[in-house]
């Protein structure tokens, strides 16, 4: 975790530096909506459970601050998210949980016109879970009641842009977990459609 989170601010670290070349072009900003889908499924560092990959959906609004070849990007999201344990002695395990995220990402154009736009970009998100549902066996049900609802991760993908329409393809890793009784930390795939309104 801490070589991950090293790395994570080595990249903001030249990310900033590269902003200073940019300085003098005047920042836009821009205000959208975003839906997708996102595959998420949680680690666990118990022998008997194995976690399979789950399909959810987001919505929610964003704000990007371009500055020339590079942007700031913030959102907040409603995730709903999914995920299965395969349980060696007693099954499988179904694992629901709705929650607020909240990505914020520096980005660099690979490709940039006014019409379209190729982007990298990096970032943190914090999470918090607002409920969650186990239908499982008693064994497992117990080591959920300890469900954290707060969480940190990074985050990281690309995408494109065409005029007002975005589209993202990330990964999400935690860092926390969300269940200290089976160390469970979220990983996630999601895909990303949205409108900048402005």
């Amino acid at each position: 975790m801490k070589q991950q989170f090293l790395a994570f601010c080595s990249l903001l670290l030249c990310i900033t530096c590269s902003m200073d070349t940019q300085a003098q072009q005047t920042p836009s900003i821009h205000i959208g909506i975003k839906g997708g889908t996102n595959f998420t499924k949680t680690s666990t560092e118990s022998s008997s459970l194995e976690g399979k990959y789950g399909f959810g959906y987001q919505a929610g609004v964003m704000a990007r601050v371009d500055i020339g070849s590079l942007y700031v990007q913030g959102e907040t999201l409603f995730n709903k998210r999914k995920t299965t344990y395969e349980a060696k002695d007693s099954g499988s395990a179904k694992l629901t949980w709705n929650a607020i995220d909240i990505p914020v990402v520096i980005g660099y154009k690979l490709v940039k016109n006014d019409d379209f736009n190729v982007r990298i970009f990096a970032g943190g998100v914090y999470s918090y879970a607002l409920n969650n549902k186990l239908s499982t066996s008693e064994s497992i049900q117990e080591g959920f009641k300890k469900f954290d609802k707060s969480n940190i991760g990074i985050t990281g993908g690309v995408g494109v842009d065409y005029k007002n329409f975005t589209v993202d393809l990330r990964y999400e890793n935690g860092l926390s977990n969300i269940s200290k009784e089976f160390k469970s930390k979220p990983h996630s795939f999601s895909l990303g459609i949205g409108y900048f309104l402005f």
